[in-house]
């Protein structure tokens, strides 16, 4: 095996898939990136057994090949070459020598045979979309995810099909993000759970132009953007039915400027409980009260005017919880939906708006 290409050629894809390569690995071969070279292209390819990665560019072929290397090490040493150094690989017994004007590395090898590789993952649902509206799916509601959670299917993101709107839900059982486009896509529900690296991972590759080819099975979801191909394992669990926790007709409604709530939150949360983050909400005739206490008998107060014409009552939530959606929602405005101090609140925008929030109550 051998190939010479320029650094940047090699440079990129090594980027592109380092992400999921562990620092700490359970078999060694997941330290490694395959290198697969033939017919004048160079495929990269990273995996953790839950996420892989694969990306690639044009190089010149001497002769085809594959082979592990370690990831990380071969990452440092493309990285550290002078721009646009011309490298050459060379597969040499059981090591490898990358050459690049008068530098010259050896590194060990892993046989290419024992790398993991996914099985085909027989797509039963394939569509295009615009990589800006994927990512904003994601950005919208990735937050409510679970971490760690004993309930593994809410350590990642429902991803949703009705045939008419595609739909991400995430929740962590405190809180609860939904968002939506309209999408025809093919007829009946269809609902995977993606895990939250793949999520994170993910979104770490969409940009804001151009396609990303979507491809659904039932253990796998695939992703093509551009020279990257991302494929994520399923979480096989069912997600809770979220539509149940989401106020259909909340009896009361408050209307205010989001970014003066979001700020005022903010400058309270700075005496709010370290460790529960709660915060006291005091609606009256035209305006919220917020209040925040902690253990060294510290305070902070804040009003804001709102639209608000019903009756005073008080309800308590995490400031955080609040903060994430009002930093998610777009638009001037925000509606915040209420019934009792006992109940969810709903965030959204007036009149409904793609995305909506729910957030739990807390006793305080």
């Amino acid at each position: 095996m051998k190939f010479t290409s320029e650094r940047e050629r090699i440079l990129e894809p090594l980027q592109a898939v380092i992400g999921v390569v562990e620092r700490r690995q359970t078999m060694p071969i997941l330290a490694n990136v395959l290198l697969s070279a033939k017919n004048g292209r160079l495929a990269i390819t990273a995996t953790d057994l839950e996420v892989e990665l694969v990306a690639g560019g044009d190089v010149t072929v001497q002769a085809a090949g594959d082979i592990t290397v370690p990831g990380r090490k071969f990452l440092d040493i493309i990285r550290a070459l002078p721009e646009k150094s011309v490298v050459t690989f060379a597969l040499d017994g059981d090591k490898v020598v990358v050459r690049a004007g008068k530098s010259r590395f050896t590194l060990t090898t892993l046989p290419a045979v024992d790398f993991p590789a996914v099985e085909e993952i027989n797509p039963q649902l394939t569509f295009d979309l615009d990589q800006s509206a994927l990512g904003g799916l994601l950005e919208k509601t990735h937050f409510s995810m679970a971490q760690q959670d004993v309930r593994y299917y809410l350590n990642g993101m429902l991803l949703e099909s009705d045939g008419k709107m595609l739909r991400t839900v995430a929740t962590d059982g405190h809180r609860l993000a939904l968002s939506e486009i309209e999408m025809a896509l093919k007829p009946g529900v269809h609902q995977v759970i993606v895990p939250r690296k793949g999520v994170l991972e993910l979104q770490r590759l969409i940009g804001n132009e151009g396609v990303a080819a979507l491809q659904v099975g039932n253990n796998h979801i695939r992703v093509t953007i551009g020279d990257i191909r991302f494929t994520s394992k399923l979480i096989d669990g069912r997600f809770p039915e979220y539509g149940r926790v989401i106020p259909a007709a909340p009896g009361r409604l408050v209307k205010a400027d989001r970014e003066a709530l979001r700020r005022a939150l903010h400058r309270t949360s700075i005496l709010a409980n370290e460790k529960y983050r709660g915060i006291r909400l005091a609606l009256r005739a035209n305006l919220l009260v917020l209040t925040a206490h902690n253990p060294e008998q510290e305070e902070a107060e804040e009003e804001v005017e709102v639209a608000y014409e019903g009756e005073e009552f008080e309800v308590g939530f995490n400031v955080n919880y609040l903060l994430d959606a009002l930093a998610a929602l777009d638009g001037v405005e925000v509606e915040l939906g209420l019934t009792d101090s006992n109940s969810s609140c709903l965030l959204r925008a007036p009149g409904g708006g793609s995305s909506r929030y729910v957030v739990m109550p807390m006793r305080l």
